[in-house]
This record gives C-alpha cells, structure tokens and sequence, in this order.
C-alpha cells in the first residue's frame, strides 16, 4: 500500500497563504497557492525559497480566486513551475483579474517605498511581476465538475464551495484513496451563490476555520441604513472598504436592496476598485448565461447591484476626485482589509474627518489596517505616514462570505461516511481549536490544528 504525505506549507497557524503539498510514489500536486498577509513575520514568508523544487510539481489545483490561495502562483512560476493549473472556468477568468491586479500593486508599491525611502530593502524589489503573472495566467485549464485526470496519475474532482465565485473545494484520488481540501466555503445564506455542494466520503479532510468559533447574525439592514443615513446627514462619506472579489457585488446587492426599501437616502454610490469593475463584469457575465453556482432569484429582470445612483470609477484622477468628494456620498474601495489598492488613498484623507464612517464588511487578518481600525487604533500608518483616526468605524461581520462553525460542522456531518483524520486549518489559533473541539465532541472524529511545515501521512 502506497503512503500520501500532505505537508502544510500555508494557512497552518495563520488565516492566510493556503498551500498544501500532497506527494505520492515520487509525484508531488499542490492544492491552493496562496500568499501570506497579516503580521509581518508571515508576510515575510512569501520572500522564503520554496520547500520543494517547484519545477517538481505535477500540477497545482485552484479552490478559487482570492490572493491568500492563488496570490504565490506568479512567484512559484518565477521560480520554475509549469504545470498546468487546474480549477473552474469562472476561477480562471477571476483569478486572471486577481494576478494581473496583485503585480501592478506589487509593482506600484515597490516603486511607492523606493520614492518614499520607506523600506528595509534595497533597492525595494516586488515579489513578481505582471510578466510573471501573465506566465502564471497561461497555465490555467478550467475544468468542469466531472474527475479530472493529472498527469502523475492522480485525479481531481472539483465541487461547488459557495464562497464567490467559480469556487470549489477539491478531492484529490489515487489509487482509492480520496483527500479533500476544502478552500474557503460559503453561507448557506450567501446571498448570491448557492450553498455548498455536499462533501464525498474521504479519507482525509483538510478544512477551514476562519470563523470556527464564531456564528453569524442575520444581516441587521435597519442598523447599516441608520448607519449610512447618519452619516450622510453630517456631511460625510460612507467608506466601505471591500474586497474586489464577491464582497463588492454582496455589498451593492445589499446597498441596492436598502435603496429600494427606502432604508437610505438617495446618494451617489462610487465603486473605485479597476479589480472590482472587472469582477463584476464577471458575476453579470455569470448572471447572463445563467450560471449554475447562482441562486435561482438572482437571474430576474433589473440590475442587483445598482441602488439607484451608480457611479464605477475608472481612472486615477477620478479616484483622487473621491478622497474629498465635496458631498455626501458611498464609496466602495478595495482592499478588503486596507492592505493596499485605491482605499489606502481614501482613509488617508477620510479618516482624520469625525463626518466620515469606514465599514468595515468582513474578517480582518491581525496585522492589517482593517484589523487595526476594527481594534480601535487612534492612527494607522498609510504609506510611511501616520494618519489620525477620528471618523465613526463600524463592523458589519455580516457580509462575510465564511461558513461558520455550525455550517462547518454541518457540512461535515453531511459526508457519507467519517474521515480518518480532519486536518483544521486557515484559522487564527482559538477559531481554529474551538473548531477542533467540536469536530472531537460532536462528530466523535480525530481532528487536528497541524503547524506550519508540519509533515502528516495520509494513509
């Protein structure tokens, strides 16, 4: 009997830079290749070489588009890789707006800190760059639903995840024996896709944990229109940084259907994010074909993501218009956790005016500004300078597009059958034992939180 080993090299003591190594009789497959963001002493982790030769690696399979699980692509192809990358048709057309968006901010930021003299490299250098990213983006062959075989004689099955869109969890087969990574899975409330597909019997479970210990409310719309509302009526702007991908559309789906309820006044909503743009076309492509992932109330006449005034911000002078937009206002700004992109520009000159309101509109990563702001910091550091915080922050944890830990551990206790060993993972340290915990005492199966680097056998 051949012996898998799964080694943890992301996400594994952290919430981020998901990669996980399975080898089997000389052949080697990653699933997810993520970087790490957060806390400096895992950002620096992206710049450490490879554990393995990447030139090794028979294949990588994409869960779906996000940075912290497709962001190191670019960087493992700058070192050798080329493979093909396997995921869904949607992640392929998403994560090509990621990548090509992630070198253009790597690009800009290097040349921000050399500029600025602000960075402990010299010369400051981008992980990669578009020319990588556009090597990396060639890789990609989408697949369908059915078992997909990689060359090295392992097969791949992909399944609807429910998190944005295009994203699957995978189960990975050779020889009879399944492992299944489960990328990030979505809400059964999500209020796009539809939930997760049902998990197959296997033999090892690799699963998220991002909201392990915590469960969500149902989104409180009275609280977020009194919000906006208050807002606007002292003047000021509602800045709601969001991540590009699924959280701008849920926010202008939700912004929309506020409007229509009367619930906020009429103001000018700004989307100023060019990865947003094209990751809406995206989803009104998907809306236009009928797409499957989607909930069925979705694919009705009427534009989901117009609440009245819809104003998508394309260029720069127009984006520097909005850090003083001179009237009450919405502006949708990406990143998520104000880790880079056009919102850094916003909160530095919105944050010090007590009239404005940052949003904040899921989970932040300890170690980024969002984290900072949701903690109650009285500055932020935004490009080498200290900015005041004197505008209202508000967290709104309802827009997160995580399962959480009862709809983890109802996912799991729909598989047919129960798994020799649930590896937990892509959690902070009490989120991921608290989900630990109930795996051991509810399901009654061995579960693990393995570490960073940490080396398992599978079978």
């Amino acid at each position: 009997m051949t012996a898998g080993v799964l080694t943890f090299l992301g996400a594994a003591g952290t919430v981020t830079g998901s990669k996980f190594l399975y080898e089997e009789e000389g052949q080697r497959y990653l699933t997810d290749c993520g970087v790490f963001q957060g806390e400096a002493v895992w950002r620096r982790r992206n710049w450490d070489e490879f554990p393995v030769d990447p030139a090794s690696l028979r294949a990588v399979v994409l869960t779906h588009a996000h940075l912290d699980h497709c962001g190191y692509l670019p960087a493992l192809v700058r070192q050798g890789f080329r493979g093909p990358v396997i995921c869904s048709e949607s992640t392929a057309d998403v994560a090509a707006i990621v990548l090509r968006d992630a070198a253009h901010l790597q690009e800009e930021d290097a040349e921000q800190a050399r500029a600025g003299n602000y960075s402990r490299h010299d010369p400051p250098l981008p992980l990669f760059d578009t020319a990588d990213a556009e090597r990396a983006i060639a890789l990609f062959q989408p697949v369908g639903d059915s078992k997909t075989e990689l060359p090295g004689g392992t097969a791949v099955t992909l399944h609807r995840a429910g998190h944005i869109l295009g994203s699957t969890f995978a189960v990975l087969e050779r020889h009879g024996h399944r492992l299944l990574v489960s990328g990030d899975l979505g809400r059964q409330s999500h209020p796009l896709l539809r939930p997760p597909a049902t998990p197959p019997a296997a033999d090892a479970v690799v699963i998220e944990s991002t909201y392990g210990n915590r469960k969500h409310t149902p989104m409180d719309r009275e609280r977020l229109g009194r919000l906006i509302t208050m807002t606007a009526h002292r003047g000021g702007t509602t800045l709601i940084p969001a991540f590009a991908v699924d959280r701008t559309a849920i926010v202008l789906h939700t912004l929309a259907g506020l409007a229509h309820d009367g619930l906020i006044p009429y103001l000018p909503v700004y989307v100023d994010s060019p990865m947003a743009l094209n990751a809406l076309n995206a989803y009104r492509t998907a809306i236009e074909e009928k797409a499957p992932e989607l909930r069925d109330d979705l694919t009705g006449p009427g534009d989901p993501f117009d609440p009245g005034d819809l104003r998508l911000v394309h260029s720069a002078d127009e984006s520097q218009r909005l850090n003083n937009p001179g009237r009450p206002c919405i502006i949708v700004s990406a990143s998520g956790m104000a880790t880079g992109g056009r919102v850094l520009h916003h909160l530095r000159y919105q944050l010090p005016d007590r009239r404005n309101t940052v949003l904040l509109t899921g989970f932040q990563v300890p170690g980024t500004r969002g984290r900072s702001l949701l903690e109650g910091a009285t500055s932020v550091k935004i490009h080498g300078r200290y900015v005041p915080v004197r505008a209202q922050v508000a967290d709104f944890p309802e827009f997160s597009a995580h399962a959480d830990s009862d709809e983890l551990i109802g996912w799991l206790a729909a598989s047919p059958e129960p798994p020799q060993t649930v590896y937990v993972v892509h959690g902070e340290p009490d989120a991921r034992q608290a989900l630990v915990d109930r795996i051991s005492t509810e399901l009654g199966w061995l579960a693990v939180a393995p570490q960073h680097l940490e080396r398992v056998r599978l079978w």
